[in-house]
């Protein structure tokens, strides 16, 4: 047993990693600054529970019995504990350092790509959990199936040497990886620039020993190239133009057809076997494509498939329901990047809403600056002639950031092209404007990343719209 402790323990990636670590019977501890100053107080109690004991931010957690301490990129070289850590000579490594170790040892499903990696491993997670393989899991969006266990929701161990991953490219920690099987959804605008991408999943295929890529994203042309094995799923029912190329015999498999959209339901069919899901958009269509063809190497049949997705429970901030009062919707949504944005506007569409009113706070002031124009025009293209936008500013997390674009510009840039879209920089002003013009058949959706509040800002809408609706 070993005596571990984290430095910014509430990050998704470090919270699964110290779950993990707990799991095994180490000694853990962490610290994050949220906690401090008394946020994101739900996955404090879930580490707790598991036996993680969490102090303040200031050194104290760690002491000379301490065997390792764990940081992310996120943590700066002058915070107390790293200093702390380094005056007593105790062992530092980087999360992606402990992650990779840790995922090297198992029979992998690393799940990579810009958009749709969360809900493509939960839906991986519960066939293979279904088909009675008892997988392991380590992911950056909390399965609501295990958060309704007492869990956080985005770790796992489980009793097989199978262990499903969210790969994330954001750090290039996905390139640490040996995975048995690697999946590659889609590279888009995101963290990094398409060709800097292109470059990390190129290294990520080569170390995979089997890939399974899509068939529909030209950016992945090439990536087949650094694989000794490949297939590829193909989600559209449509021949697409940007179809890879030599594919093998089996590309032809896991296509969607018959797509119909319900309300906050999708029905389709792979290969002619139907299948039902909790979920609206054609999107979620193909994540469940890719989720068919990645079990499919496991043996497992798509009609085995089909039978475990109907009881799919969903991912927490991923298409979430938060409730519903007076005959309007409210929903909560990790989407934050350009592709995300226009998935899921298109997909609350489909799920027949009268009207979108979409609340969209940018991450950061560096992503939102650098993707300015491609935000824009996700909106642009999102956005019905009836929808409503609302920005608050823009989340600032700490440090030392250069704030020379606010959400004001993005508003004007989407107004000036004719969508409804409105500048309020405090989020309870927003909540009262919603008050006065939410309808029955809207859509309220809360959208954006990194501000562990915002599920709190999206509870607390729906209560105000409950109580305004006190028939429901």
């Amino acid at each position: 047993m070993k005596k571990i402790h984290f430095t910014g323990i509430g990050g998704s990636g470090m919270s699964a990693l110290s779950q993990i670590c707990a799991m095994e019977s180490n000694s853990v501890s962490g610290s994050d600054r949220d906690f401090d100053i008394g946020k994101n107080q739900f996955l404090k109690d879930k580490l707790e529970k598991l036996g993680i004991k969490i102090f303040r931010q200031d050194g104290g957690g760690i002491d000379r019995r301490t065997d390792i301490a764990v940081v992310s990129t996120a943590v700066e070289e002058t915070n107390p504990e790293i200093l702390k850590a380094k005056y007593l000579g105790i062992k530092l490594i980087h999360r992606s350092r402990m992650l990779a170790d840790y995922v090297n040892r198992f029979k992998t499903i690393a799940v990579g790509g810009t958009s749709g990696k969360s809900t493509v491993v939960a839906m991986i997670f519960t066939i293979l959990s279904d088909a009675g393989f008892s997988p392991g899991l380590i992911t950056g969006g909390a399965m609501l199936e295990l958060m309704e266990k007492g869990f956080a929701g985005n770790a796992y161990k489980g009793t097989s040497d199978i262990l499903v991953i969210e790969a994330d490219e954001s750090d290039g920690t996905i390139a640490e990886y040996r995975p048995y099987l690697g999946v590659i959804l889609n590279i888009t605008n995101d963290h990094k620039d398409i060709p800097e991408l292109k470059r990390i999943f190129s290294k990520f295929a080569g170390r995979c020993k089997k890939l399974l890529l899509n068939a529909d994203d030209r950016n992945l042309e090439k990536l087949a190239e650094h694989a000794e094995f490949f297939s590829a799923y193909s989600g559209r029912s449509q021949s697409s133009r940007h179809r890879l190329r030599a594919m093998p015999p089996c590309s032809g498999k896991y296509r969607i057809s018959d797509f119909k959209a319900g309300s906050f339901c999708s029905e389709f069919s792979i290969d002619n076997v139907g299948f039902f899901l909790p979920l609206p958009g054609m999107c979620n269509a193909e994540n469940a494509a890719a989720a068919v063809a990645a079990c499919a190497v496991f043996g497992i049949s798509i009609e085995q498939a089909s039978r475990a997705l109907r009881k799919y429970r969903g991912v927490h901030r991923r298409f979430q329901v938060i409730g519903r009062a007076g005959g309007i919707t409210v929903m909560d949504d990790y989407a934050h990047n350009p592709a995300k944005i226009k998935a899921f506007l298109e997909s609350l569409h489909s799920a027949d809403a009268r009207r979108v009113i979409a609340i969209y706070q940018p991450q950061g002031f560096a992503p939102t600056r650098h993707f300015r124009k491609e935000l824009v025009n996700a909106f642009i293209s999102g956005l019905g002639e009836n929808d409503i936008l609302f920005m608050p500013e823009i989340y600032y997390a700490g440090g030392a950031v250069v704030k020379d674009i606010s959400s004001r510009n993005l508003v004007d840039d989407i107004a000036a092209q004719g969508r409804n879209a409105f500048y309020i920089s405090e989020r309870d002003k927003i909540t009262e404007r919603l008050m006065q013009i939410a309808k029955t058949g809207d859509i309220i959706a809360v959208m954006g990343a990194r501000d562990p509040s915002l599920p709190e800002f999206a509870e607390k809408i729906f209560k105000a719209i409950t109580l305004s609706n006190p028939a429901g």
